[in-house]
């Protein structure tokens, strides 16, 4: 089934002063006077009829979800003989075709995937796997398995699109930063809570920073290279909060919103952010023990929450504009194990999620009977692919190479 229809150097001191404006978010460089400019500018595109600048955003679900039994492959008699306990049966299934099924609570994903706008990868990995979540997510966080990559891809490619240093290019919502997000020449603004978002620092020292920011260019480049920082992060804070602030929506995002909102609300403000980076936390889908109800509960959760996001792009005018990727940082071994769960794996769905989508499943399936030593889906597609795909095809960035350090081939996923 191919085409459609299936991460120790030296501290510098910029990284010293990068680490050092995170806050219950981080801060950035450059300066930023208000929202207002930013509305501005996109009433004027809006006025003039083109793009206000397309945007990806990524979605973690960290432990490594079940890819088997969040698209269940119900056609396949070997799946059952495989998991004889866990194994979802066909009607409980919501079913999408005459081969696969999403878990019956995933509503949101059905309705997307018959809208034309989902797109399902099939059989993503890497050669000679990982199967420490630690490891394998610095893996799909720099797009260079086994290699040592200081920076993380999602950083590569914002310095490939914007080479200077460009305020607010990057966002991750988190507590903290994600390898994934790591640039040379960007500070992305990375925060949990938006409506308490504000440069770190102890008790003692927050009335100075206020200062510190309002003081003169000083003729000494580092200090004015500090004071920038500074400033940005104390402007970055305010333009944050105040995007949460406005933000009202009536689109229902389910009982877990998994920080989507927060990401809609700064899209509605027309914040220039590009680069959006947020995760389904702690590890959440590993699923060793009594996994069926508890995979359930985070496929709705997850499902209802990637639906409502779509479903606000839409209402705000921005869907043509927006796409979502969505991976975990590898799939479960195919048998059950004896605690009716399921242990770490390898090869793994990817999931692309837009307007802009040309629906379908993408890549070659991977085999329920052929596994490696581990029982193990063998990988069929090269997750860098799908990497490629959205830098070259959605970002508009056409040497994708220079991102990922090779050659990797895109599929034909938008329309």
């Amino acid at each position: 089934m191919s085409g459609h229809n299936f991460w120790n150097h030296a501290i510098t001191r910029r990284e010293a002063l990068q680490t050092g404006m995170r806050a219950a978010g981080a801060g950035m460089l450059g300066v930023i006077a208000s929202r207002h400019p930013f509305a501005k500018a996109a009433e004027a595109l809006a006025a003039s009829g083109k793009s206000r600048g397309r945007i990806l955003v990524v979605l973690e679900l960290s432990g490594g979800n079940d890819g088997l039994n969040t698209l269940v492959p119900y056609g396949d008699d070997a799946y059952y003989r495989q998991r004889p306990e866990i194994g979802l049966k066909a009607g409980t299934l919501r079913k999408i075709d005459g081969h696969f099924g999403f878990n019956s609570p995933m509503a949101g994903f059905e309705r997307l995937y018959k809208d034309g706008q989902m797109a399902i990868v099939h059989g993503c990995g890497y050669a000679d796997p990982s199967f420490s979540h630690f490891t394998s997510m610095a893996y799909w966080h720099t797009a260079a398995p086994n290699s040592g990559e200081e920076y993380g891809w999602i950083g590569r490619t914002a310095d490939a699109l914007q080479p200077g240093r460009t305020p607010n290019f990057i966002v991750n919502i988190d507590s903290t930063q994600s390898l994934a997000v790591r640039s040379r020449n960007h500070t992305p603004v990375v925060f949990d809570d938006p409506a308490r978002f504000s440069r770190e620092g102890f008790f003692q020292q927050m009335p100075h920073f206020d200062q510190i920011s309002d003081d003169p260019s000083p003729d000494n480049p580092s200090r004015r290279f500090l004071l920038e920082v500074a400033r940005s992060a104390r402007e970055a804070s305010l333009l944050i909060r105040e995007a949460w602030a406005n933000y009202r929506t009536p689109v229902d995002y389910g009982i877990v919103p998994i920080d989507l909102p927060k990401i809609a609300s700064l899209i509605a403000a027309d914040m220039p952010t590009r680069l959006y980076y947020t995760s389904f936390r702690n590890n959440a889908f590993d699923t060793h023990v009594y996994q069926q109800n508890l995979h359930a509960r985070l496929l709705t959760y997850a499902s209802d929450a990637v639906s409502g996001f779509m479903s606000d792009m839409e209402r705000i005018g921005r869907a043509d504009d927006v796409v979502m990727m969505i991976f975990s940082e590898f799939g479960r071994r195919v048998p059950e194990n004896t605690s009716l769960g399921t242990d770490h794996g390898a090869a793994n769905l990817m999931f692309v999620v837009g307007k802009p989508v040309r629906g379908g499943h993408y890549g070659q399936l991977p085999s329920l009977t052929e596994l490696d030593d581990g029982d193990n889906l063998a990988f069929t597609t090269d997750f860098r692919r799908v990497y490629a795909t959205m830098i070259e095809d959605w970002l508009g960035y056409r040497q994708s190479s220079d991102i990922l350090h090779g050659e990797f081939e895109t599929f034909p996923m938008f329309v």
